[in-house]
């Protein structure tokens, strides 16, 4: 079995609920968050945005090290330019899946800060890993965006704003 070709289909579909997700945030709210250790939108949709780039990173490199690697926030400012950069990001991570062997799936590939090693898996382990973060910190989005009152669409099915009662 390829497993590729599998990973491109759910690539796509998970994008396709994750571009209604970030459509729905208000430009006036980028700096909201629910809670002084809570990510503020700006943060949260930056990082669900920039996700799929990590396809490109894990298939590209052997590790990221945040000792080495400081992270650098994308600079999102407004919805536009947030599914902007979304839909760039997204197109470059499904690129190099396209171009992946499947044989590079099981490369092994490391995630840490300096000594201290968190992940240590096969290249596809953390891309699943990556597809995981993608749904995990929607949810999160979700809750906010429910939290200001934002109708949310639904992800598998409809959710309680697209069902009338």
């Amino acid at each position: 079995m390829q497993i590729i070709p599998i990973m491109l289909k759910e690539m796509e579909q998970e994008a396709a609920t994750t571009r209604k997700m970030l459509a729905c945030v208000p430009d006036d709210k980028y700096d909201w968050q629910p809670h002084p250790k809570s990510m503020t939108l700006r943060q949260l949709t930056g990082h669900i945005a920039e996700l799929p780039g990590w396809v490109s990173m894990v298939l590209n490199t052997t590790e990221l090290d945040f000792a080495t690697t400081p992270y650098t926030p994308p600079a999102v400012n407004d919805t536009a330019g947030l599914l902007q950069f979304f839909e760039t990001v997204l197109a470059d991570g499904k690129a190099n899946l396209e171009r992946a062997t499947e044989d590079q799936l099981n490369e092994m590939w490391t995630l840490r800060s300096g000594e201290q090693i968190y992940s240590h898996t096969t290249k596809l382990e953390f891309l699943r890993v990556t597809f995981s973060q993608i749904v995990h910190h929607r949810a999160q989005l979700g809750v906010n965006l429910r939290l200001l009152d934002v109708p949310i669409p639904g992800s598998y099915g409809p959710s309680a704003d697209d069902m009338s009662f």
